[in-house]
């Protein structure tokens, strides 16, 4: 059975790609140095910096299979402005009571709410996908509706 693509922005595949690199040789490194710290230090069947290394060890293997599965199905996806918001745009809004907010539309894997990266499959990524400059989109929200107007969209490519 394949596993679905994951579609991500270029950025976000770099960032994934960094994080790979970086777990698997300098976090597995220092996991390895603690781990011969703790191998020194004599009984191994009282250690608990030799369980907490090779906890940590697991914790770092997991996520290392975890990103090269990601890496592996995704699809970088080259919108344009030219079709409206879509992965990769960054957009501007404004709400129904004049207050701006910067997003930029982003996949499942590159979420990051606090600095306003947002899902394409949340649901005021879905409810803008496809709209223009000037149009005026209600997005359906946990606690109710919400109007947005979007005043730019733009792409880095």
């Amino acid at each position: 059975m394949t596993r679905p693509k994951i579609s991500m922005t270029r950025r976000g595949v770099e960032k994934l790609a960094d994080t790979l690199n970086f777990l698997k040789t300098a976090k597995r490194e220092q996991i390895s140095e603690y781990m011969g710290t703790a191998l020194a230090d004599g009984d191994l069947r009282e250690s608990a910096a030799y369980d907490e290394a090779r906890m940590q060890q697991s914790e770092n293997e997991s996520r290392i299979m975890e990103l090269e599965d990601q890496l592996e199905r995704a699809v970088i996806v080259e919108e344009s402005a030219q079709n409206g918001v879509g992965l990769g745009a960054k957009i501007r809004v404004q709400d129904a009571r004049g207050i701006e907010r910067d997003f930029e539309i982003v996949g499942t894997y590159e979420v990051d709410v606090l600095n306003g990266r947002i899902s394409d499959q949340s649901p005021i990524g879905q409810a803008l996908a496809g709209h223009r400059e000037g149009d005026t989109v209600t997005v359906q929200l946990p606690k109710g509706t919400s109007t947005f107007k979007l005043l730019t969209v733009s792409y880095d490519n």
